[in-house]
């Protein structure tokens, strides 16, 4: 027994040591600046004020009213002037209340923590992520008094879209923050929590509940009587602001990509970056944000179910809307911009496309059926069709495509040699390093939705690469033009070749190709108004879609973020979310399409089996082709040139 408590009081000595020297080096640390914070104006693309920088607001500490201040430590952190930047018994006690009910309920960061990761941080979920906040959360106690910490705090967060406790304050209540009541002090306190819920303008009976829990905690930690806490709450408010752009749950998920893409524009100096100032002009689309904000609320039911969309006009890299998750006052972590998922079968209009370029036509056929392709030293490799559904004859292309039928993905992947797809995916923009294996066809390899989109945007702009991006135009405070965009296209694809492709996604909603199986869209046709080329893709952890015509290119993502199994359903989620989006944003737009290549004609085919339609065939549709290579005869498969395959 005494050898273990010695044993106990040494560890805590060395535990002791280590604290006070992580502290003693973080005093040795270069300081941090804090005083640029929010010193960015941004513009939407009709260049309406989207986000203050609020550096001509930031307010000293003593003009901000105690109501305010002690309503932010009581909710927000009550052991603020006590603690050195963790409360340990807090998170104690947070880890205790999570693990008991198996999911997140309670959070532990301090207003140190918070002021860190804001300041300083992107909003990644990696434990480096995690040690980097606590080191900056360090740094912050080691070089600045608690009143200079709390008072950058007040006047950067999240006050519904409205940055910093001065500019909410008037933007409210049309007055400073010096002036706040107890009942407006507390309203506004509660909002950080959840902007997208806890604004009164967005919920005001949601942000009335909130209140009373925030003046409650404060008699708790006896700043207030509970005669001033029952009257403050009885207290009817008038708000000054109204519900707009600024309350979108999802908006600030773009704005931290416009920041990211700042930061690495060079010829922007370093100087700016720190005193502030600039105006940013963006794409941004507030209408477009805003309709796909509504769909994902209106589709994502799911608690933990997360989400990645991102609209752009293709003829131009523009891109207009973003949603990196459901609400970015629950998580900061961005989907679209810092996430790789594996991408299914959207993967499979790149393998098409070489297959086309390499003298395949949407009459080629490959007999889908149950099938272990055997390689060297007998290793094999056995897809299989969602819901393994086969029609144990020879297919065409275009019933491939429509249908996203593995076996013939596999087998056209192995037909053209695994480096063929690798290639082209590297000549439209991915980026990701992507293994020349079998499975690439139906998309097991990691890719971020960025380069995705890219890939899908030169499909979309009829062979001509381009880069998304966010910024117009950048210029200082003076009016100066620092930076603007100039738009720039590579011709990677063949026109003709890709017109053919678009045409066949075209078929992910044609009623033509119903038969022993259904396309992959059939479900959301009834919706589709316009023409567009469509995609989607499926693994047991992620439902993607992608889908455009000639105006705008959207994607969504959806799947959990610890990449537990998905339900079957939320593939309809990701679906619905696309088609509303895409059929609201162009609802007073024209149906526009791609004008038909003058070598490219067209031919009325029987779906299924790619041979030209006859008087007999029960089903026809126009499929199109490179003069020359339309079908004038049933032709045969190609099963024979794959390396080799056996049917189970």
């Amino acid at each position: 027994m005494k050898k273990f408590i010695k044993f106990s009081l040494v560890c805590i000595l060395l535990l002791f040591l280590c604290y006070v020297g992580i502290y003693a080096y973080a005093k040795v640390t270069p300081k941090l600046a804090i005083d640029s914070a929010n010193s960015y104006y941004l513009y939407d693309s009709e260049n309406n004020l989207v986000s203050n920088g609020n550096s001509k607001e930031w307010i000293k500490l003593d003009d901000i009213s105690p109501y305010l201040v002690n309503a932010t430590i009581s909710i927000e952190d009550k052991n603020f002037y006590k603690h050195q930047g963790f409360d340990f018994l807090r998170i104690a006690k947070a880890l205790y209340v999570n693990a008991k009910n198996k999911k997140t309920l309670q959070g532990a960061s301090t207003i140190s923590q918070q002021y860190a990761k804001n300041l300083f941080l992107d909003f990644g979920k990696t434990w480096n992520r995690k040690i980097e906040e606590a080191w900056l959360t360090i740094r912050l106690e080691s070089h600045y008094s608690k009143e200079q910490i709390l008072e950058g705090y007040l006047n950067t967060i999240n006050y519904g879209g409205i940055f910093g406790i001065e500019n909410a304050s008037k933007y409210y209540f049309d007055k400073s923050a010096k002036d706040l009541s107890l009942a407006e002090a507390s309203i506004l306190a509660g909002i950080p929590k959840w902007p997208s819920v806890y604004s009164p303008l967005v919920n005001e009976n949601a942000a009335k509940k909130r209140q009373k829990l925030i003046l409650s905690s404060m008699v708790q930690n006896k700043y207030i009587t509970e005669e001033e806490m029952n009257q403050a709450f009885k207290t009817e408010l008038t708000y000054n602001g109204s519900k707009s752009q600024h309350n979108l749950a999802t908006l600030t998920y773009y704005q931290d990509a416009v920041i990211d893409e700042l930061k690495k524009i060079k010829t922007i100096p370093s100087s700016f970056l720190k005193t502030g100032g600039l105006r940013i002009y963006t794409n941004l689309d507030l209408n477009a944000q805003t309709i796909m904000e509504d769909n994902i609320k209106k589709y994502m039911t799911e608690t933990d179910l997360q989400i990645a969309t991102v609209m752009m006009e293709p003829s131009n890299g523009k891109v207009i809307a973003l949603a990196g998750g459901t609400d970015y006052s629950k998580s900061q972590f961005n989907r679209v911009t810092n996430s790789k998922r594996q991408v299914g079968s959207t993967m499979k209009p790149f393998l098409y496309y070489s297959a086309l370029e390499n003298g395949f036509t949407p009459s080629t056929t490959f007999t889908s059926e149950k099938t272990t392709f055997t390689f060297a030293e007998n290793n094999t490799y056995s897809p299989k069709n969602y819901g393994e559904n086969y029609p144990n004859k020879p297919i065409s292309m275009a019933a491939a495509l429509s249908y996203s039928d593995n076996i013939y993905a596999v087998k056209t992947h192995l037909f053209l040699g695994e480096d063929s797809l690798v290639e082209t995916a590297k000549r439209v923009g991915i980026r990701s390093k992507l293994g020349a294996i079998p499975s690439l066809a139906l998309g097991s390899e990691e890719i971020g939705m960025m380069e995705m989109m890219e890939g899908y945007m030169t499909f979309a702009n009829e062979g001509y690469k381009i880069d998304p991006y966010f910024i117009r135009k950048v210029e200082d405070a003076n009016g100066n033009v620092l930076y603007e965009k100039k738009e720039e296209k590579e011709n990677v694809l063949n026109k003709s070749i890709v017109y053919v492709l678009n045409e066949m996604l075209t078929n992910a909603y044609a009623k033509e190709f119903i038969d022993y199986n259904y396309p992959t869209c059939i479900s959301i046709a009834p919706k589709i108004s316009k023409k567009y080329a469509i995609k989607t893709g499926t693994t047991e952890t992620d439902h993607w879609i992608f889908g455009y015509n000639k105006k705008v290119l959207m994607g969504v993502w959806n799947g959990y973020d610890d990449n537990r199994v998905t339900d079957v359903n939320d593939g309809a989620v990701s679906k619905n979310i696309w088609v509303d989006t895409m059929e609201q944003y162009l609802e007073n737009e024209d149906d526009v399409w791609y004008d038909i290549p003058k070598n490219v004609v067209g031919a009325f085919i029987d779906p299924i089996s790619g041979a030209l339609a006859t008087n007999e065939t029960a089903k026809k549709k126009m499929l199109y082709y490179i003069k020359g290579t339309e079908p004038s005869y049933e032709e045969g498969t190609l099963d024979a040139a794959i390396p080799t395959i056996k049917m189970e």
